[in-house]
């Protein structure tokens, strides 16, 4: 799955987010660093929210934009 993220570069190194997913942000030295660590965060952004949402009903619609 493909998530857009917002990367910013500063003098401690890049931060980076998800606007996609409230909160789910992190950072890194460089910029592969705060990539790989972005990953890791998204997955366990995940994982909480489906832990979170078990026993829901679940449904998709589409979104023409």
């Amino acid at each position: 799955m493909k998530y857009r993220i917002a990367l910013h570069k500063s003098e401690e190194g890049y931060s980076v987010s998800v606007p996609g997913l409230a909160g789910c942000w992190s950072q890194g030295a460089t910029e592969q660093e705060a990539l790989d660590n972005i990953r890791d965060a998204i997955r366990e952004y995940l994982s909480v929210v489906e832990e979170q949402l078990q026993g829901e009903e679940f449904r998709e619609i589409e979104v023409t934009v």
